[in-house]
């Protein structure tokens, strides 16, 4: 059974006195600790959309955010070392028990690391800015796909699209040889196997439970000299999730992730440009019952 939508406290800001901000995003907040190489990391229930964070927060999303990146975490950690120090509040320094309220089962304890440049997504079907992509060039990212793809059609096998991250304005699709250009070309060569390797085994998982993963982006920090696992991992802000059962290829797919909220944001034609628009109560509540739903079926658990 879905939660009751009033039950949640819609955490939008942190404020940890003692601590300094090591990084505010659009979503999640970190701080430093005490131990040079540990940081905290805070998923707040903010929604950001084209760029721009939205006025009202989605109830459970931050812990939705935190929680179901632990779990792949723990899932993958077999094929890909991640940033995962500590999850359990009862694990956490004593000078934070006083926040409970706030950062519980929303937060984790992380290793900090050198972020990659590049974002790395994988694409399984083909949908999205792929598709527009696609119906204008034949290719995405100078990859050239088979002609006369339906829109949200499976590809022959999943590609890896990597883009810039931009720390303002919109990330930029690019090339496997720009990518190389930006990070080296052993990292790029390690991250594009990590990243398809990752899809492909979730993917399968993901599968059984009812739920299609048509696209993922992964992002990964240097430590020791080596690519880890950083930020989140197949969340419904990172990933497009479409029920198996409801799949249609040729025509836009139901998902149970954020492209609920772009979809009301184009269909008032907002210009994308700062302020954003509110969100009506139903699409908070229905883009929170979206969050819950997949955590529950990609996990088998209820949000606690």
């Amino acid at each position: 059974m879905l939660k009751n939508m009033a039950a949640s406290v819609v955490v939008l800001d942190t404020d940890i006195k003692g601590l300094k901000v090591f990084k505010k995003g659009k979503v999640r907040e970190v701080y430093e600790l005490d131990q040079n190489d540990q940081l905290l990391m805070i998923a707040t229930d903010r929604i950001s959309a084209f760029d721009s964070v939205l006025p009202q927060g989605i109830p459970y999303k931050g812990k939705i955010l935190t929680q179901i990146s632990v779990f792949w975490f723990k899932q993958t950690s077999s094929l890909v070392s991640n940033h995962l120090i500590e999850h359990r509040f009862s694990k956490f320094p004593e000078k934070l028990k006083s926040y409970k309220d706030i950062i519980e089962k929303r937060s984790i304890l992380i290793k900090k690391t050198q972020p990659y440049a590049i974002e790395c997504i994988v694409r399984g079907y083909i949908t999205g800015s792929g598709w527009e992509e696609y119906k204008k060039s034949g290719s995405v990212c100078s990859i050239r796909l088979p002609k006369d793809l339906r829109e949200s059609e499976k590809l022959p096998e999943p590609i890896f699209t990597p883009s810039t991250k931009a720390s303002a304005g919109h990330d930029i699709n690019i090339s496997f040889d720009e990518a190389v250009k930006i990070v080296g070309k052993q990292a790029a060569l390690e991250l594009k196997e990590t990243s398809i390797n990752l899809y492909n085994y979730v993917s399968r998982i993901a599968e059984k439970q009812g739920i299609i993963i048509a696209d993922t982006k992964f992002e990964f920090g240097e430590l020791d000299g080596r690519p880890i696992l950083i930020d989140e991992i197949f969340t419904p802000d990172s990933s497009r999730f479409w029920e198996t059962d409801q799949y249609e290829p040729g025509r836009s797919q139901k998902s149970l992730d954020k492209q609920f909220v772009r979809d009301y944001l184009n269909s008032v034609k907002w210009n994308r440009k700062p302020p954003a628009p509110d969100l009506p109560a139903s699409v908070i509540e229905t883009t929170s019952k979206k969050y819950l739903e997949v955590y529950k079926k990609l996990t088998g658990m209820e949000i606690s």
